[in-house]
Protein backbone atom coordinates (compact mmCIF):
# COMPACT_ATOMS: atom_id res chain seq x y z
CA UNK A 1 0.00 0.00 0.00
CA UNK A 2 3.32 2.23 0.71
CA UNK A 3 4.71 1.72 -2.50
CA UNK A 4 1.07 2.28 -4.38
CA UNK A 5 0.60 5.89 -2.23
CA UNK A 6 4.48 6.79 -2.93
CA UNK A 7 3.72 6.09 -7.14
CA UNK A 8 1.19 8.83 -6.91
CA UNK A 9 2.87 11.31 -5.14
CA UNK A 10 4.44 13.91 -7.08
CA UNK A 11 7.68 15.09 -6.29
CA UNK A 12 8.48 18.43 -4.60
CA UNK A 13 11.36 20.59 -3.47
CA UNK A 14 10.66 19.40 0.11
CA UNK A 15 10.98 15.91 -0.75
CA UNK A 16 13.40 16.51 -2.93
CA UNK A 17 15.52 18.17 -0.26
CA UNK A 18 14.68 15.39 1.77
CA UNK A 19 16.01 12.97 -0.15
CA UNK A 20 19.24 15.10 -1.11
CA UNK A 21 20.03 15.32 2.32
CA UNK A 22 19.66 11.90 3.57
CA UNK A 23 21.78 10.56 1.13
CA UNK A 24 24.21 13.33 0.45
CA UNK A 25 24.70 12.49 4.57
CA UNK A 26 25.39 8.24 3.47
CA UNK A 27 27.97 9.54 1.23
CA UNK A 28 30.29 11.69 3.74
CA UNK A 29 30.00 8.67 6.46
CA UNK A 30 30.55 5.23 3.62
CA UNK A 31 34.05 4.22 3.72
CA UNK A 32 34.99 4.32 -0.21
CA UNK A 33 38.59 4.25 -1.45
CA UNK A 34 38.70 8.36 -1.77
CA UNK A 35 37.84 8.18 2.29
CA UNK A 36 40.07 5.75 3.24
CA UNK A 37 42.84 7.24 1.55
CA UNK A 38 42.45 10.28 3.77
CA UNK A 39 41.88 8.46 6.78
CA UNK A 40 45.42 6.61 6.46
CA UNK A 41 46.95 9.92 5.49
CA UNK A 42 45.78 11.21 8.82
CA UNK A 43 47.47 8.60 10.13
CA UNK A 44 50.51 8.51 8.77
CA UNK A 45 50.93 12.22 9.44
CA UNK A 46 50.59 11.25 13.26
CA UNK A 47 53.16 8.72 13.08
CA UNK A 48 55.44 11.25 11.07
CA UNK A 49 54.76 13.90 13.42
CA UNK A 50 56.29 12.22 15.96
CA UNK A 51 59.33 10.70 14.68
CA UNK A 52 59.92 13.50 13.19
CA UNK A 53 60.12 16.05 15.58
CA UNK A 54 62.32 13.67 17.65
CA UNK A 55 65.21 14.39 14.92
CA UNK A 56 64.37 18.33 14.86
CA UNK A 57 64.97 17.70 19.41
CA UNK A 58 68.16 16.32 18.64
CA UNK A 59 68.97 18.98 16.48
CA UNK A 60 67.85 22.03 17.88
CA UNK A 61 70.00 20.52 20.70
CA UNK A 62 72.81 20.30 19.20
CA UNK A 63 72.48 23.64 18.47
CA UNK A 64 71.32 24.95 21.80
CA UNK A 65 72.56 22.93 24.77
CA UNK A 66 70.38 22.02 27.63
CA UNK A 67 73.13 23.31 30.06
CA UNK A 68 73.55 26.84 27.59
CA UNK A 69 69.84 27.29 28.02
CA UNK A 70 69.75 26.94 31.71
CA UNK A 71 72.72 28.74 32.21
CA UNK A 72 71.07 31.81 29.83
CA UNK A 73 67.80 31.56 31.90
CA UNK A 74 69.75 31.45 35.45
CA UNK A 75 71.32 35.15 33.58
CA UNK A 76 67.66 36.05 32.83
CA UNK A 77 66.38 35.74 36.32
CA UNK A 78 69.53 37.48 37.56
CA UNK A 79 70.07 40.24 35.11
CA UNK A 80 66.41 40.62 33.72
CA UNK A 81 65.24 41.42 30.03
CA UNK A 82 68.64 41.84 28.34
CA UNK A 83 69.35 38.40 29.27
CA UNK A 84 65.47 37.13 28.06
CA UNK A 85 66.68 35.14 24.89
CA UNK A 86 65.21 31.78 25.39
CA UNK A 87 62.19 30.83 24.41
CA UNK A 88 59.89 27.89 23.36
CA UNK A 89 59.46 27.66 19.17
CA UNK A 90 57.82 25.05 17.69
CA UNK A 91 59.00 26.63 14.06
CA UNK A 92 62.53 26.81 13.26
CA UNK A 93 64.85 27.36 10.11
CA UNK A 94 66.77 24.66 8.97
CA UNK A 95 69.76 24.52 6.75
CA UNK A 96 72.52 22.29 5.62
CA UNK A 97 75.77 23.12 3.19
CA UNK A 98 76.00 19.57 1.43
CA UNK A 99 75.19 21.07 -1.99
CA UNK A 100 76.93 22.33 -4.35
CA UNK A 101 76.76 24.54 -7.41
CA UNK A 102 77.86 24.15 -10.74
CA UNK A 103 80.83 25.35 -10.07
CA UNK A 104 81.64 22.75 -7.39
CA UNK A 105 81.20 25.84 -5.04
CA UNK A 106 79.13 24.73 -1.40
CA UNK A 107 76.16 26.34 -1.38
CA UNK A 108 73.26 26.69 1.41
CA UNK A 109 70.23 24.97 1.39
CA UNK A 110 67.21 26.68 3.88
CA UNK A 111 63.77 26.36 4.71
CA UNK A 112 61.16 26.84 7.71
CA UNK A 113 59.68 23.80 8.90
CA UNK A 114 56.70 24.78 11.70
CA UNK A 115 55.48 21.68 13.58
CA UNK A 116 52.41 23.68 14.79
CA UNK A 117 48.59 22.75 13.58
CA UNK A 118 48.91 25.87 11.44
CA UNK A 119 52.04 25.48 10.18
CA UNK A 120 52.76 26.36 6.35
CA UNK A 121 53.08 23.49 4.03
CA UNK A 122 55.55 25.64 1.68
CA UNK A 123 58.25 26.79 3.78
CA UNK A 124 56.82 29.91 4.12
CA UNK A 125 56.62 31.96 7.46
CA UNK A 126 53.16 33.34 6.82
CA UNK A 127 49.57 31.43 7.15
CA UNK A 128 47.72 30.47 3.90
CA UNK A 129 44.51 28.81 2.86
CA UNK A 130 46.91 25.23 3.06
CA UNK A 131 47.14 25.81 7.06
CA UNK A 132 43.30 26.34 7.67
CA UNK A 133 42.67 23.11 5.14
CA UNK A 134 45.21 21.21 7.12
CA UNK A 135 43.44 22.37 10.62
CA UNK A 136 40.00 21.76 9.12
CA UNK A 137 41.29 18.06 7.59
CA UNK A 138 42.79 17.07 10.83
CA UNK A 139 40.08 17.99 13.37
CA UNK A 140 37.27 17.28 10.78
CA UNK A 141 35.11 15.12 13.38
CA UNK A 142 35.29 17.76 16.25
CA UNK A 143 34.20 20.32 13.99
CA UNK A 144 31.04 18.67 12.76
CA UNK A 145 29.94 17.43 16.26
CA UNK A 146 31.01 21.53 16.61
CA UNK A 147 28.32 22.54 13.65
CA UNK A 148 30.86 23.88 11.51
CA UNK A 149 31.75 22.83 7.93
CA UNK A 150 35.35 21.75 7.93
CA UNK A 151 35.30 20.62 4.18
CA UNK A 152 34.08 24.04 3.36
CA UNK A 153 37.68 25.10 1.63
CA UNK A 154 37.82 21.90 -0.58
CA UNK A 155 34.22 22.72 -1.37
CA UNK A 156 34.89 26.07 -2.73
CA UNK A 157 38.76 24.95 -4.18
CA UNK A 158 39.36 27.39 -7.30
CA UNK A 159 36.23 29.63 -6.46
CA UNK A 160 37.21 33.18 -5.63
CA UNK A 161 36.54 34.57 -1.79
CA UNK A 162 33.22 35.21 -1.06
CA UNK A 163 30.92 35.66 2.11
CA UNK A 164 29.88 31.77 2.32
CA UNK A 165 33.37 30.81 2.49
CA UNK A 166 34.73 33.15 5.26
CA UNK A 167 31.94 32.86 7.35
CA UNK A 168 32.60 28.94 7.48
CA UNK A 169 36.65 29.25 7.69
CA UNK A 170 36.20 31.36 9.80
CA UNK A 171 33.84 28.80 12.69
CA UNK A 172 36.23 26.86 11.97
CA UNK A 173 39.11 28.52 12.97
CA UNK A 174 37.17 29.83 16.13
CA UNK A 175 36.12 26.21 17.03
CA UNK A 176 39.75 25.54 17.19
CA UNK A 177 40.90 28.26 19.21
CA UNK A 178 43.16 29.79 16.23
CA UNK A 179 44.46 32.94 16.94
CA UNK A 180 42.93 34.90 14.37
CA UNK A 181 45.47 38.33 15.37
CA UNK A 182 48.89 36.65 13.57
CA UNK A 183 49.62 36.99 10.05
CA UNK A 184 52.08 34.43 11.11
CA UNK A 185 51.52 30.62 10.58
CA UNK A 186 53.36 29.84 14.02
CA UNK A 187 51.42 32.39 15.79
CA UNK A 188 51.95 30.68 19.67
CA UNK A 189 48.63 32.04 21.51
CA UNK A 190 46.14 29.44 20.13
CA UNK A 191 43.93 28.05 22.74
CA UNK A 192 41.81 24.64 22.74
CA UNK A 193 42.33 21.99 20.01
CA UNK A 194 45.19 24.37 18.54
CA UNK A 195 47.08 24.48 21.74
CA UNK A 196 46.28 21.07 23.14
CA UNK A 197 48.16 19.54 19.02
CA UNK A 198 50.48 22.54 19.66
CA UNK A 199 51.95 21.39 22.95
CA UNK A 200 54.43 18.48 22.33
CA UNK A 201 56.22 20.33 19.74
CA UNK A 202 58.22 22.90 21.45
CA UNK A 203 61.74 22.98 21.81
CA UNK A 204 64.03 25.90 23.57
CA UNK A 205 65.80 28.10 21.08
CA UNK A 206 68.00 30.63 21.88
CA UNK A 207 67.68 34.08 19.94
CA UNK A 208 65.72 37.12 20.07
CA UNK A 209 63.55 37.53 16.42
CA UNK A 210 61.05 35.72 14.96
CA UNK A 211 61.06 32.14 14.64
CA UNK A 212 64.23 32.99 16.28
CA UNK A 213 64.72 32.85 12.49
CA UNK A 214 68.97 32.22 12.17
CA UNK A 215 69.04 28.85 10.47
CA UNK A 216 69.98 26.21 12.62
CA UNK A 217 72.47 23.27 10.90
CA UNK A 218 71.74 20.04 10.20
CA UNK A 219 72.65 17.41 7.92
CA UNK A 220 71.27 16.92 4.47
CA UNK A 221 69.79 13.22 5.74
CA UNK A 222 68.10 15.19 8.22
CA UNK A 223 67.11 18.56 5.88
CA UNK A 224 65.37 15.56 3.77
CA UNK A 225 63.78 13.82 6.49
CA UNK A 226 62.34 17.49 7.74
CA UNK A 227 61.03 17.82 3.91
CA UNK A 228 59.43 13.96 3.48
CA UNK A 229 57.50 15.08 6.96
CA UNK A 230 56.01 18.35 4.82
CA UNK A 231 55.24 16.11 2.10
CA UNK A 232 53.11 13.83 4.48
CA UNK A 233 51.49 16.42 6.40
CA UNK A 234 50.68 18.07 2.41
CA UNK A 235 49.17 14.70 1.53
CA UNK A 236 46.53 15.12 4.46
CA UNK A 237 45.29 17.78 2.73
CA UNK A 238 45.52 16.49 -0.84
CA UNK A 239 43.43 13.60 -0.13
CA UNK A 240 40.89 15.39 2.01
CA UNK A 241 40.27 17.39 -1.42
CA UNK A 242 39.90 13.83 -3.82
CA UNK A 243 37.38 12.32 -1.22
CA UNK A 244 35.22 16.03 -1.12
CA UNK A 245 35.50 15.92 -4.98
CA UNK A 246 34.03 12.47 -5.39
CA UNK A 247 31.14 13.32 -2.90
CA UNK A 248 30.39 17.09 -4.33
CA UNK A 249 30.18 15.16 -8.06
CA UNK A 250 28.11 12.22 -6.42
CA UNK A 251 25.85 15.09 -5.25
CA UNK A 252 26.20 16.98 -8.42
CA UNK A 253 24.79 14.23 -10.84
CA UNK A 254 21.81 13.64 -7.28
CA UNK A 255 20.85 16.84 -7.57
CA UNK A 256 20.21 16.98 -11.34
CA UNK A 257 18.47 13.45 -11.33
CA UNK A 258 15.93 14.39 -8.45
CA UNK A 259 15.42 17.09 -10.01
CA UNK A 260 14.39 14.97 -12.92
CA UNK A 261 12.02 12.84 -11.10
CA UNK A 262 8.21 13.47 -10.93
CA UNK A 263 7.41 10.73 -8.43
CA UNK A 264 8.33 10.23 -4.88
CA UNK A 265 8.11 6.51 -6.07
CA UNK A 266 11.23 7.02 -8.01
CA UNK A 267 13.39 9.07 -5.27
CA UNK A 268 12.79 5.85 -3.23
CA UNK A 269 13.81 3.58 -5.62
CA UNK A 270 16.97 5.09 -6.28
CA UNK A 271 18.31 5.27 -2.00
CA UNK A 272 17.05 2.02 -2.63
CA UNK A 273 19.38 0.92 -5.45
CA UNK A 274 22.27 3.24 -3.59
CA UNK A 275 21.56 0.82 -0.33
CA UNK A 276 19.89 3.34 2.12
CA UNK A 277 16.89 2.58 3.63
CA UNK A 278 14.56 5.16 3.52
CA UNK A 279 11.05 5.40 5.54
CA UNK A 280 8.39 6.47 3.13
CA UNK A 281 5.97 7.57 5.85
CA UNK A 282 8.64 9.90 6.65
CA UNK A 283 9.47 11.44 4.00
CA UNK A 284 5.37 11.63 3.68
CA UNK A 285 4.84 13.67 7.31
CA UNK A 286 7.47 16.09 7.44
CA UNK A 287 9.09 18.33 -12.77
CA UNK A 288 10.29 17.67 -15.82
CA UNK A 289 11.22 15.42 -18.53
CA UNK A 290 12.71 12.01 -16.85
CA UNK A 291 15.54 11.39 -19.09
CA UNK A 292 16.44 7.69 -19.38
CA UNK A 293 19.46 8.31 -17.81
CA UNK A 294 18.44 9.62 -15.43
CA UNK A 295 16.37 6.34 -14.18
CA UNK A 296 16.57 5.24 -10.83
CA UNK A 297 19.01 2.19 -11.24
CA UNK A 298 21.21 4.19 -13.96
CA UNK A 299 21.53 6.93 -11.98
CA UNK A 300 22.48 4.77 -9.15
CA UNK A 301 25.30 3.39 -11.27
CA UNK A 302 26.24 6.56 -12.51
CA UNK A 303 26.63 8.34 -8.92
CA UNK A 304 28.56 4.71 -7.69
CA UNK A 305 31.10 5.13 -10.18
CA UNK A 306 32.17 8.47 -9.16
CA UNK A 307 34.06 7.05 -5.84
CA UNK A 308 36.70 4.30 -5.59
CA UNK A 309 37.92 5.37 -8.72
CA UNK A 310 41.32 2.50 -8.41
CA UNK A 311 39.48 -0.16 -10.12
CA UNK A 312 40.78 -2.45 -12.28
CA UNK A 313 40.87 -2.22 -15.71
CA UNK A 314 38.44 -4.97 -16.04
CA UNK A 315 35.73 -3.56 -13.25
CA UNK A 316 35.30 -0.78 -15.34
CA UNK A 317 34.63 -2.42 -18.62
CA UNK A 318 32.08 -4.92 -16.96
CA UNK A 319 30.83 -1.85 -15.17
CA UNK A 320 30.18 0.05 -18.60
CA UNK A 321 28.77 -2.63 -20.30
CA UNK A 322 25.73 -3.46 -17.39
CA UNK A 323 24.92 0.54 -17.70
CA UNK A 324 25.06 0.40 -21.11
CA UNK A 325 22.67 -2.56 -21.39
CA UNK A 326 20.21 -1.01 -18.31
CA UNK A 327 19.96 2.27 -20.46
CA UNK A 328 18.44 0.21 -23.75
CA UNK A 329 16.02 -1.85 -21.46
Amino acid sequence: MKGYMSAKIRMNTEYRNKFYNRIKDVFEKEETQEQQAFMQAREDFNTEQKFTFSIVKEVVERSYPKEDVATLRTFKKKYGKPCDVVAKDKCFYFAHQEDVNDEGEKEETKSHFDFGLYGNLNGSEYSSEDTDHFAHAYFREELKEKGCNPDIIAQQSGKDSNPHKTKHVDMCNKALGKDSSSRYSDNDNGIGLTKDFNAPFYCDVIGTSHCRSRAIACTKDEYQQFEEWRMIKAKVVSTHQTWINSIMKQCDQLKIGLKAYRYLSEGIELASELGIKVDEAELIKTNSTGLTIYNPTNLANMIKGMKNKNQTREDKIKARMEYQKQSVN
